[in-house]
């Protein structure tokens, strides 16, 4: 297991809906131009962790993985958007760039699994999250914020999340 860094976050969740609350906390601190990066096996919670996301932001939409068309699209009231991307069937940067992510940026946050896929088209400030299955009902999670924003962002979800 790798040394963390002072402003990593490595956190075991112990169910689904677990995962989901992590989600629902982060979300509620999204800003338009957020770039969540999510990796890790199939089955690891990101998709749930979506979920959670989702809802937290203010959705109005049902959250589901969106492998097969690439891109989903979810809602707010006032008019925001939640772009989530599934980058597992991108087979290529050249592919990936054709996707236009600046234009995904514009009216809200952008979540990306299987972000290390398409890393070079994304922007250099981010947060990323690793899932790792540790079990039927434990993903351990680990954030590692990528630039000043997505550090400012990690530290208010601690807070938010853990209570430090």
């Amino acid at each position: 297991m790798p040394i963390l860094s002072y402003n990593n976050v490595d956190f075991v969740s112990r169910s689904p809906e677990q995962t989901r609350r992590l989600g629902i906390r982060l979300g509620a601190l999204l800003k338009p131009a957020d770039v969540i990066c999510l990796n890790g096996d199939l089955g690891s919670g990101k998709t749930t962790f979506v979920q959670g996301l989702a809802k937290g932001w203010g959705s109005v939409d049902a959250v589901s993985s969106p492998t097969f068309v690439l891109v989903n699209l979810y809602r707010q009231p006032g008019g925001g958007q939640l772009h989530h991307l599934d980058a597992y069937r991108i087979e290529s940067l050249l592919e990936a760039e054709d996707l236009d992510i600046e234009a995904l940026l514009v009216n809200g946050p952008l979540v990306v699994e299987w972000s290390d896929r398409i890393a070079g088209v994304l922007p250099d400030d981010y947060l990323k999250i690793e899932f790792t299955w540790l079990g039927d009902e434990q993903r351990r999670l680990l954030f590692t914020p990528q630039g000043s924003r997505h550090e400012k962002l990690l530290q208010e979800f601690k807070r938010l999340a853990f209570g430090g």
